[in-house]
C-alpha cells in the first residue's frame, strides 16, 4: 500500500511538515519523510487575501495544490490517496431531513465535515487522520457529546472504525501546553480494522492503539462510559442529530457503532522549557514593551473581581484569576492563540534572552513553539497575519509522533 496522501483545510502545511519532518534552509524545504501528498485544498472564505495558501505553495510549490472552495471540488477528481488528513474547524454538525423525508439528509451549509464525508464516500480512503479543537467532544452545550457522535456515525456508516485522543502537546515534551482532539479512523478493508476489533477496547487505549505507543497513559481510568451509535440504535444522521448525547471523555474507541470512552492521565514526564525557543540574537525594538504596556498587561493578567450587570438587571461579580507575568521560561508555552502578540490577557510576554526586558514573542519564536522550521511562514506576510497562522495552527511534533505509527500500520498492510 503505497504511502500517498490528500490535506484538505491545509493552512500553511501542518501535517505536511509533521509526517515528512520537514527542514527548510535558505527558503529550501526538504522533506525527509516517505509520505507523497499528491493534492491538497486551501481556501480561506472570509477575504480575498490568502495568505495561507500562498505559503503552502511557497514552500511545496503549485502541483496539485487547489485554491477553491472544497464543496466546489468533485470529489471523484481528487487523486486516490491511502491517508486523508485534515484539520477542520468546530462546527454545529446537526442535519435535517430533506423536504420530501426520504431524499436522505442535509448538514448545516459550509459545515465543513461534510466536506471530508463527501470525500471518503467518492475516494474510500483506508486511512483518515484528523485533528480538531478539545470542546469537540463536549459540543454543543444543549445537547453533550452531540457534534461528535454524529461524526462517529458519519464515519461508522462509511465504513470506518475510529480511535481518538485528546493529547495535551506540552505533557509529551512538545514546547506548548495545546490541546486538541487526535483522530485517526480505518476502514473496514483494512487489516488494522480486522486486528483492533478482535482486541478489548481499553486496551486499545491504553497499549494496543495508534495512540498508546507514542502518547503512554496511566492503565487506571478515571472515569469511563459506554455507548452506541449503531443502526440498531438511531436508524439515521437525522436521528442522531436529534437524540444522541453522552459523556465523552479524553480516549476512546467505536468499532461496528459501539462505542468505549475514558478519562486517561498522561503517563510521560518529559519537558520542553519555553526558555530554549528564545531568540538569542537581538530582537527588533518593535517587540519590547514599553513601561505603559507594562502595567496594562500586569493588570490585564492579575486577578479580578468586577461588579457587573445583566440584561435584566441582576448584579454579579466577575471573577477571573492572576495569570504568571511574564510567562514562566521554565515551562512549555501556554496555548497561543489568533489574537497573539495583540494587547491581550492571553498573549504570551517574556524576559528577553540578552536585555532581560520584557516582549511579545516573535513570529518566528511562535513558530518555534507550533514546531515549524524558522521562518515558515516569512513568506512576505505580516507580523499580524504570522501571530495568526501560528494560532491556527497545529502542533508539529504531534503529528510526527502519529505518522510514526501509521506508517509502520500501512507497511504491515502490504
Amino acid at each position: 500500500m503505497e504511502k500517498t496522501v490528500i490535506e484538505l483545510f491545509a493552512g500553511v502545511g501542518g501535517f505536511r511538515c509533521g509526517l515528512n519532518k520537514v527542514e527548510l534552509n535558505n527558503d529550501r524545504v526538504r522533506e525527509n519523510g516517505n509520505w507523497n501528498f499528491v493534492w491538497a485544498n486551501q481556501w480561506e472564505p472570509a477575504t480575498k487575501s490568502q495568505e495561507a495558501y500562498e505559503c503552502y505553495v511557497k514552500r511545496f510549490g503549485s502541483d496539485n495544490v487547489s485554491n477553491v472552495n472544497i464543496f466546489d471540488v468533485d470529489k471523484k477528481t481528487i487523486p486516490n490517496h491511502t491517508l486523508l488528513v485534515g484539520g477542520f474547524p468546530c462546527q454545529d454538525y446537526s442535519v435535517a431531513r430533506t423536504l420530501s423525508g426520504s431524499k436522505g439528509l442535509k448538514g448545516k451549509k459550509g459545515v465543513l465535515w461534510w466536506a471530508i464525508v463527501d470525500t471518503i464516500k467518492a475516494k474510500k480512503p483506508p486511512f483518515l487522520f484528523l485533528e480538531n479543537v478539545d470542546r469537540l467532544l463536549l459540543s454543543p452545550a444543549s445537547q453533550r457529546g452531540r457534534d461528535f457522535g454524529m461524526m462517529l456515525r458519519s464515519l461508522y456508516d462509511n465504513g470506518y472504525a475510529v480511535q481518538w485522543r485528546v493529547i495535551n502537546a506540552g505533557e509529551y515534551g512538545e514546547p506548548q501546553k495545546r490541546r486538541r482532539t487526535y483522530i485517526v479512523a480505518y476502514n473496514k478493508s483494512t487489516k488494522y480494522y480486522k486486528q483492533m476489533k478482535k482486541l478489548n477496547m481499553k486496551d486499545i487505549i491504553v497499549k494496543d492503539g495508534i495512540f498508546a505507543k507514542q502518547f503512554p497513559v496511566k492503565d487506571n481510568e478515571l472515569d469511563c462510559n459506554m455507548t452506541n451509535v449503531s443502526k440498531q440504535m438511531y436508524k439515521d444522521l437525522a436521528d442522531v442529530s436529534d437524540n444522541f448525547q453522552t459523556q465523552f471523555y479524553n480516549a476512546g474507541v467505536m468499532c461496528e457503532g459501539k462505542i468505549y470512552t475514558a478519562k486517561m492521565e498522561s503517563d510521560c514526564n518529559d519537558i520542553y522549557p519555553l526558555k530554549k525557543l528564545r531568540e538569542v540574537q537581538e530582537v527588533a525594538d518593535k517587540y519590547f514593551l514599553s513601561d505603559e504596556k507594562i502595567e496594562k498587561f500586569r493588570y490585564l493578567k492579575g486577578s479580578k473581581r468586577i461588579p457587573r450587570t445583566k440584561p435584566n438587571g441582576d448584579h454579579y461579580v466577575y471573577s477571573e484569576g492572576a495569570m504568571a507575568f511574564p510567562d514562566n521560561l521554565e515551562a512549555p508555552a501556554r496555548t497561543m492563540l489568533t489574537s497573539e502578540s495583540g494587547l491581550s490577557r492571553m498573549s504570551h510576554v517574556i524576559e528577553d534572552y540578552k536585555t532581560g526586558k520584557l516582549r511579545l514573542l516573535t513570529p518566528l519564536e511562535c513558530e518555534r513553539i507550533n514546531g515549524f522550521p524558522d521562518n515558515w511562514t516569512n513568506t512576505g506576510m505580516t507580523d499580524k497575519k504570522r501571530y495568526f497562522m501560528m494560532g491556527n495552527a497545529l502542533v508539529v511534533g504531534v503529528v510526527t509522533k502519529i505518522g510514526i505509527e501509521l506508517e509502520k500500520i500501512i507497511d504491515n498492510e502490504n
